[in-house]
């Protein structure tokens, strides 16, 4: 007997309209990038840098993402600063250990300045876990006197984007909605909770990868 189709539920045109499909590399030219504005001016010898935790989507994931929709705060390094900051970082994760966290509860995120907007799923667990990693993180951008992660994070997988602030148009009916759907979607409980085995940095077009313990 053939599986059952996989159930789809359909999403607002209003808030489908609002995602782009892909995100293109950086440009100045905002025009050619769906709009995005830098949040610091490009200069030579400058690499926008990411610390996080990867997830790798599962199939059923991506399902959830299209039921949902029809993932951050970088700082700047110098060129040859990137590998003993990428060394630092790695010093700091090899005693670290790994951990599991869950995120399901959809929130709504802006960047600082309001230029983009973010639908993530917040972590529920593991809260403690990403507190700890920040705080190890935090000694590496002090040693760089670079700025250190927010005093309150809220930590979550970011889903989707678009330009500007759309929280008006997102929280409220958008948010209780897609809060509905993420609750009752087959094996969300599963598919959410996140087994962490690495963290990894990427600064300009160079990734890489430390392993937690």
């Amino acid at each position: 007997m053939s599986p059952l189709p996989r159930q789809r539920f359909p999403v607002p045109d209003s808030v489908l309209n609002m995602f782009p499909g892909t995100e293109e590399g950086p440009e100045d030219d905002s025009t050619k990038h769906g709009g995005r504005v830098r949040t610091f001016p490009h200069e030579r010898g400058n690499w926008a840098t990411h610390v996080y935790v990867p997830y790798e989507a599962k199939e059923e994931f991506l399902d959830l993402l299209d039921v949902l929709l029809p993932h951050a705060q970088s700082v700047v390094l110098r060129h040859h600063w990137i590998l003993p900051f990428v060394q630092a970082l790695k010093a700091r994760m090899t005693s670290f250990h790994r951990f599991f966290f869950t995120a399901n509860q959809v929130k709504i995120y802006t960047n600082q300045e309001k230029t983009r907007t973010f639908i993530g799923l917040e972590v529920t667990s593991g809260h403690a876990q990403f507190l700890d990693l920040v705080s190890e993180v935090d000694r590496v951008m002090e040693e760089f006197n670079l700025t250190t992660f927010y005093q309150d994070p809220s930590f979550h997988l970011s889903l989707a984007w678009c330009v500007g602030d759309a929280r008006l148009q997102l929280e409220g009916q958008c948010l209780q909605e897609s809060q509905a759907i993420v609750d009752g979607f087959e094996d969300a409980e599963v598919l959410l909770r996140v087994h962490t085995e690495q963290v990894r940095c990427k600064s300009g077009n160079k990734f890489f990868s430390m392993p937690l313990k």
